[in-house]
């Protein structure tokens, strides 16, 4: 049965001998963005400036580190918020439905397999995904798998993948409504969305989806949602690099 092993430097191709293609990457690209230093700055100087605090935005932020430190080191969160970014994410519906836990701040909309056919791409872990958990809930690790392990996975994922696909368009082809036949596909299918959120709620989300030697708060993330997690910080940290770097001497919680 064929298939196709993709790695994040690969296009997806679709397998010769099947419809089905199998991705170990995620995509995380920034669509729109209104987030700058200078947004945090206003919205805190409000409280002693009131309407002056407009000036803040033809200033140099630079020169105001220290108060977005201080706002971060002590928790004063809603100047924060006064900005926007907007993504669009492609990935595992696993994943998505570990995200969509965070509620707060944040705004999205995904594809609907409801309106739409469903395309055959899959996720597969590549051979840098720890196959094996050892330990008891709470209190356990991730080790290497064998390349043993590693094929196993790879081959019976494509085959389930392949058969769950195949019944799909099965049903689709006998008239069954999309919303019907979906019930097929499992959450390895891959799924896109707009995900909107500002620097607080994102931070939020980055204390407890990534893992970081400057956390002050120990955090377990599937190392799924830890790869978009990583690909919307490297954004964030662009668009707002004295905040990103108060989040980081602050231990990574968000205010």
């Amino acid at each position: 049965m064929g298939r196709t092993l993709l790695t994040s430097a690969d296009d997806p191709k679709p397998s010769p001998r099947t419809d089905v293609t199998l991705r170990s990457d995620v995509t995380v690209e920034l669509v729109k963005s209104s987030a700058s230093d200078s947004d945090v700055l206003f919205a805190a100087r409000v409280s002693t400036l009131g309407e002056q605090s407009l000036g803040e935005l033809q200033k140099d932020p630079e020169r105001s580190k220290g108060l977005i430190n201080y706002l971060m080191r002590d928790r004063h969160g809603s100047p924060f918020e006064h900005n926007s970014m907007t993504f669009m994410i492609s990935a595992p519906i696993f994943v998505f439905r570990e995200f969509m836990r965070h509620r707060v701040g944040w705004s999205y909309n995904e594809e609907s397999g409801r309106y739409r056919e469903l395309q055959p791409v899959f996720y597969v872990p590549d051979a840098s995904r720890k196959l094996v958990q050892e330990g008891r809930p709470g209190k356990y690790v991730f080790v290497e798998g064998t390349p043993a392990q590693h094929e196993t996975v790879q081959s019976v994922l494509g085959d389930s993948y392949h058969q769950a696909y195949e019944a799909y368009q099965k049903l689709l082809a006998e008239g069954v409504a999309r919303e019907v036949a979906r019930a097929t596909l499992p959450v390895g299918l891959y799924s896109s969305m707009y995900a909107t959120c500002n620097a607080r709620s994102l931070m939020h989300f980055l204390g407890l989806r990534t893992q970081h030697e400057l956390a002050k708060v120990p955090s377990f993330p599937q190392r799924e949602i830890e790869m978009v997690g990583e690909k919307m910080e490297a954004e964030w940290a662009r668009l707002m690099p004295l905040t990103y770097a108060a989040f980081n001497a602050n231990g990574r919680v968000a205010p």
